[in-house]
Parts: structure tokens; sequence; C-alpha cells
């Protein structure tokens, strides 16, 4: 179900304006469609009042818990099955200051990220932005949601009109607030062209990973063939124009990613840019061969970034202790494990 065509529908059951906001700010906000002080019988046309109980049972239809993964650290993974039976995962990001969720945009993926599980089985179709906007509603009847990370199963970019059109819904009706809506991208030109067009700004996660272009084509294997350098130089001009930093990934990768010459690499790229550099060590997946630094390394290498001049978070991959990483539920719930030859640098 697309938002569009939602909206289409309750203005074709007698829906004005109002009571189509409420319509979708009681769905996206996970409550009933009777909440509220004003009784919708003062309130809405009849045609529209007898069509809700069956609006609501299909809207709940998008996204249901198939199975719930907490972790140590107070993340939770979801397994949430479609209304086709196919399946994605949210995350319940551990608690802080902003209660966040991670949604998937694509069932599967299509860029083929060699250090990710999600990439290994290609993309089975785009998830629809009522299907986006479900994920948070079903994380929301769970536990509270005030910011939402599009960073999940999938490439946003590759599903831009579904992704704008819930990132719209949830920046309005939803009630979060747009710097705590966050579209991760891989980097794609059509990303930087259209997202200053909408009227909910996102904040710009960059998935950057390495500072070599020959690498970050091996890595990232079927991701648009933009540098690093110029990866940095569009997502300051983002910056610049939204007044959000840019988020910059960077998954450490032990013996890939990790070196002196990287380092470097990233203060030359990232030093007096308005950026945050979030290291994530690996989230080690059995199926493929790669590995996580210590902490101790991990921690070693954010210090030296801060100190170089790079604000540098040193993030924690939830999901750690239930073998959560990037597409494992989905896998292990479709299909038998296969093993993926690892990627050394050259």
């Amino acid at each position: 179900m697309q938002i569009e065509s939602l909206r289409h529908r309750l203005r074709a059951l007698g829906a004005k304006p109002k009571h189509e906001h409420r319509v979708l700010r009681l769905w996206s906000q996970a409550l009933p469609q009777d909440a509220g002080k004003r009784r919708i019988e003062d309130f809405m046309p009849q045609t529209l009042r007898d069509a809700l109980p069956a609006l609501a049972d299909e809207l709940q239809g998008l996204a249901r818990l198939k199975s719930e993964h907490p972790g140590e650290d107070g993340s939770s993974r979801l397994l949430v099955e479609l209304a086709d039976g196919q399946t994605v995962e949210s995350v319940l990001l551990p608690p802080g200051r902003i209660p966040g969720l991670c949604v998937s945009t694509q069932v599967g993926c299509a860029v083929g990220c060699v250090f990710c599980m999600t990439g290994q089985g290609g993309l089975v179709r785009q998830v629809t932005s009522g299907e986006i906007v479900a994920q948070v509603a079903l994380a929301r009847a769970l536990r509270p949601v005030k910011k939402v990370v599009f960073m999940g199963m999938g490439e946003p970019a590759h599903n831009l009109d579904n992704v704008l059109e819930a990132i719209e819904l949830l920046g309005t009706a939803g009630n979060v607030g747009h710097k705590n809506l966050v579209f991760s991208t891989v980097g794609d030109p059509r990303v930087f062209a259209e997202l200053p067009r909408g009227p909910v700004k996102p904040a710009l996660a960059l998935s950057l990973h390495t500072t070599r272009a020959d690498l970050r084509e091996r890595l990232l294997p079927r991701a648009p063939r933009m540098t690093p350098d110029e990866l940095v130089e569009e997502g300051e001009r983002y910056a610049r124009a939204t007044g959000y930093p840019i988020q910059y990934q960077w998954t450490l990768l032990e013996g890939i990613n990790d070196s002196d010459d990287e380092l470097a690499g990233i203060v030359r790229l990232l030093k007096g840019k308005y950026a945050v550099m979030n290291m994530i060590p690996y989230n080690s997946v059995p199926e493929l061969d790669f590995k996580r630094p210590s902490w101790e390394r991990a921690a070693g290498i954010a210090r030296t970034l801060h100190r170089a001049g790079v604000l540098t978070k040193l993030r924690h991959s939830a999901g750690q202790d239930v073998d959560g990483g990037c597409g494992q539920l989905r896998a292990r719930a479709e299909r038998p494990a296969r093993r993926v030859v690892s990627i050394a640098p050259q």
C-alpha cells in the first residue's frame, strides 16, 4: 500500500483534510482510531466511520511481528512479516536520549556490500511507503519511537519515491523531528538532487567505509561510482544547506579498513567538515569471512581521529549477542546459510 493511494481512499470515503490527517496520525503513532478527546461520531462522516474498522485491520496487516530478538544492550531486533509473506528486519535501538528505530526500505538489496548478509541474496522487491510507516507503527506498539533511521535492509536511494513519501508522513502526522529522520545511503546522485526539494528534509548518513576508491568499489560492488572525495563533497553541501551534520558510517573490518593510512585519509577528507564519523565495529556474521577488530583497537582508532580534529563516535552494533547482523534474521528464516569469500585490501 502506498500512502498516496491511502489518502485517495480516505477522500473517496468522504474524508476532509482534517479527517485524513487524524487517521494517518493515529495509525503512524500506533493509537486506536477512536483515540482522543473528540468522539468520532461528532467529527467524521458516516461513510468513513463505517470503513475505519476494516481499514485499521488492513493497516495493521501491512507489518506484523513474526519474531522478536532482545539484545543485552537493550536493543531488540524484529523480524517483520509483510502482507505478502515476505520478511524484513527492524531494530529498536538501545535506550538513549532519543528512543530510535531502524527500518528496512527493501526486501533484500541490490548493492551487494560484501560484508552484509542482506546483499548476498540480491533484491526481492521494494517496500512500499505504507509498509515503511507500518514498521514504525508496529515498533511504537512495543515502545516509544522518536527517531527513525532508514538504515535497515535495502538501499533507500533505490526506493526513493516510497522512502520520501514515508519521510514526509513521519515528519508531519508521525510527529518525528526532521533531524531525527536519518536517510542512510551508500551515495547516489539522485539523493543529493531530491532530498533538498522535499517539505521534510531528513538528516543524512553516508556509508563511507574506506577513503580508497578502488577498495570501495570492491566492498560495495554495485554502488554508484562516486569516489570518497566526491561523496564527502556532496555531503558537505547538503549539511550546510540543512544545518544538520552529515553522519559518515564506517564499518570497521579487521585488516581491511583499519590501517593507519586509512585514518590519515579520514583526517584528510573530514577535518573541518560539518560531520560526525560513526565508527561501527563489524557485526560478526558466521556466514561471512570478515572479522571485527578488538574493542581496544576500535577505541584507539576513535581517539586518534578525535585528537586529529574529526568528531568521532564509536558505536556498538546492536544485536551482537543475538546473531542479528544485517539480514541474518531473514536469512535464517528464508534459506540455508552460505559462506562468502572474504575480500582483502590490495
